[in-house]
């Protein structure tokens, strides 16, 4: 379920063993919500509670409750496949990030985010985009336009000459909006392209959806490889840029 346009409050599961980083997190939820975001309840418990609460489909996860960090986020996603996580954890660490992303998690925050910066990257999350250091994403097009792993899609999709240009612009960094003002389309438009996109491809979100398209076959009748080279530069702009990260 999207936070955008909806009145229904949305269950956010907050997971840490650290009790100060609970207060701050309990504050947070206090805000109201930006305008067009759905209003915001946090649910705690520990990780096989919450984890159990088969409603809940969004989850704050502090990675100082979990020494094993990455392990951690992989056997969330394992055991609840549709669990959209909010990653807290140590700054100035590439890697992980990189990891955390590539292992499932749909935001990344470190332990200096603001508590504006936290509650606008949930909502984000709960509208179906994803929020990382900006530094960041860029290498994360490339490395998941890299990929060959032998589970990524071997067919090639249908797609209509219209879900082309909108998959070329998500592969080059544009989020929804910025897609329909290039396009002349209306936002909701472009969530319906992305949506059978994703049918399509049978991905369930869009870091999987890149790692399907990873196969560039699809793309180069539109010239899309020789495109890519001038927005490399640019953030995969799924979610806007925490204003934080350098």
């Amino acid at each position: 379920m999207s936070s955008r346009n909806s009145d229904k409050p949305i269950r956010i599961g907050v997971l840490t063993d650290e009790p100060l980083r609970l207060e701050g997190l309990t504050g947070i939820f206090e805000e109201r919500s930006a305008v067009g975001f759905a209003p915001l309840t946090p649910v705690f418990g520990n990780l096989d509670e919450l984890l159990s609460d088969r409603k809940l489909t969004f989850l704050v996860v502090d990675l100082h409750a979990f020494p094993s960090g990455v392990g951690a986020v992989e056997d969330i996603c394992r055991r609840r496949p549709e669990m959209r996580l909010i990653v807290i954890g140590p700054e100035a660490n590439d890697k992980l990030i990189m990891d955390l992303v590539l292992a499932g998690a749909r935001a990344y925050l470190d332990l200096k985010a603001s508590p504006r910066i936290v509650r606008q990257a949930i909502e984000e999350v709960t509208s179906g985009s994803i929020w990382a250091p900006r530094r960041l994403l860029a290498k994360l097009i490339d490395q998941l336009l890299r990929a060959s792993d032998a589970s990524l899609s071997n067919g090639h999709p249908h797609l209509t000459e219209r879900e082309l240009q909108v998959l070329e612009l998500i592969l080059t960094a544009r989020s929804n909006r910025e897609i329909a003002q290039q396009l002349g389309i209306e936002e909701s438009t472009v969530q319906a392209h992305v949506g059978r996109l994703m049918r399509k491809t049978g991905a369930d979100n869009r870091i999987n959806l890149l790692m399907r398209v990873s196969d560039t076959t699809l793309l180069q009748p539109k010239g899309f490889n020789d495109r890519r080279k001038g927005d490399r530069r640019r953030s995969m702009a799924i979610a806007p840029p925490p204003i934080t990260n350098k």
